[in-house]
């Protein structure tokens, strides 16, 4: 067997990793520009008001910052648990984005599978672990969304009590800043365009293509033709 060297190995490991590497890098570029525009808007908006501006470090932890990115992430974490769980459960009739409803159960007889060259050691650790695992992706994400929900809300109510005292009004309690309309005006306007995005992807994938690309039925496949 043959041995890679540094160079060759990289190669492969960047060619194997791509997608994730690439998606982190688009991430990182989005972030740091969400970042350093956000701070120049809240210098304007304290020399508007005659306040001192923060610091870009001081920004970084500022509940004005916080609050905007928790508030993308939970809605993004919200999209992808409810789309991984509803999806083992709806079907869409041609969409790629959906599994065969006349197939067979991929995943039954866990029991039985765990024993296949290659399937993760979990499987063979008894009943209760391979039932954890058999949800361990919708579960996960979905304590992502939690997580990110409760940071975007306290960090909201920090900022919502800011400009409340700035107005000389009492602030709200932070838990009592969870039934406040601002909170909520936040979280729906970004639950909404994801669900509808998630929505227009699984319908065109039952009529139009991406060539190679898994989300995508083959360029050829006919339309009613369900799953990849």
């Amino acid at each position: 067997m043959s041995v890679l060297n540094s160079s060759d190995w990289k190669m492969v490991m960047l060619r194997n990793n791509g997608l994730t590497l690439v998606l982190l890098l688009l991430f990182g570029i989005s972030i740091i520009g969400q970042w350093i525009a956000g701070w120049h808007v809240q210098i304007e908006d304290a020399r508007r008001h005659g306040e001192q501006a923060l610091a870009l470090s001081a920004y970084s932890l500022s509940p004005e910052f916080l609050s905007s990115v928790f508030e993308n992430w939970e809605s993004e974490f919200l999209q992808m648990s409810a789309y991984v769980v509803l999806t083992a459960f709806l079907i869409q009739r041609g969409s790629a984005e959906s599994k065969d409803p006349d197939g067979p159960p991929r995943d039954a007889d866990l029991d039985l599978q765990a024993s296949k060259p290659g399937a993760p050691k979990i499987l063979r650790w008894g009943p209760i672990w391979r039932a954890l695992y058999a949800q361990s992706l919708g579960l996960t994400l979905a304590a992502l969304f939690i997580a990110s929900f409760v940071i975007h809300w306290t960090q909201s109510a920090k900022v919502a009590a800011q400009e409340a005292i700035a107005h000389g009004e009492k602030p709200l309690e932070t838990l009592a800043y969870l039934g406040d309309a601002q909170l909520w005006f936040e979280s729906f306007q970004n639950w909404q365009s994801e669900f509808l995005s998630t929505a227009v992807l699984v319908f065109l994938s039952i009529f139009l293509r991406q060539r190679e690309s898994p989300e995508s039925k083959a360029v050829a496949a006919p339309h009613n033709q369900t799953g990849e």
